[in-house]
């Protein structure tokens, strides 16, 4: 993995999973990883049991061009490439791998920008199993957004084990991960009476009731 933006979302997923083969779908906070969520998506089984996006970030739908949701994920590849991208994504959703993909995207123009794919499982039970990623360009020309990519060639794929230290985190900065509940002095208001309230995960209980 070598953009900032692929490192956070995986650190966040690894943290959330805490020592489980994936953490389950309902505990992703979109508030969480608010400043990705435009690059991510989310992938589903349709009746066929093909991957096909249930979500699409506003950006990423930028890069191609069009509206992902409901769109095949083996049908951003050309031909050769299905294969093994729906075989990468299949394994995401049965054995919980991990997955990244480089590839380099081509615009109706001919332009030209490398991409890096990240396949994260989430467990969602044998009928409803779902797949979060996120694609990040590696570099940001001028035309982005702007001339859609229409073809996306893999360059390099890369199958990680979460439960050893991935290699590609190594000798780097730390990235800040966002926090999975807000802190103590988030709780505390001048109007909100210290004791009157609880933490439920990312939100705040307060108790309520007449006088």
């Amino acid at each position: 993995m070598r953009h900032e933006g692929t490192v956070e979302l995986f650190l966040y997923w690894n943290r959330l999973r805490d020592g489980r083969p994936a953490p389950k779908r309902t505990e992703i906070e979109p508030a969480d990883i608010r400043a990705r969520l435009a690059d991510t998506f989310i992938l589903e089984k349709d009746s066929r049991g093909e991957a096909v996006f249930r979500l699409a970030g506003s950006r990423l739908c930028a890069v191609f061009g069009r509206e992902l949701k409901g769109f095949s994920f083996t049908g951003l590849w050309p031909y050769r490439d299905r294969d093994v991208t729906g075989k990468l994504c299949n394994n995401t959703f049965v054995d919980k791998n991990v997955s990244v993909i480089e590839f380099e995207g081509t615009s109706g123009s001919g332009r030209t920008n490398p991409f890096e794919l990240i396949l994260l499982p989430l467990e969602g039970g044998r009928d409803n199993p779902r797949v979060l990623g996120a694609v990040s360009p590696l570099e940001k020309p001028f035309w982005l957004g702007v001339d859609p990519v229409t073809e996306a060639r893999v360059t390099s794929i890369q199958v990680v084990d979460p439960d050893r230290e991935p290699t590609f985190l190594k000798n780097r900065p730390p990235v800040p991960v966002p926090p999975l509940s807000p802190s103590a002095n988030d709780l505390q208001s001048p109007d909100i009476p210290e004791s009157s309230g609880r933490r439920v995960r990312h939100l705040v209980v307060l108790n309520g009731g007449r006088d």
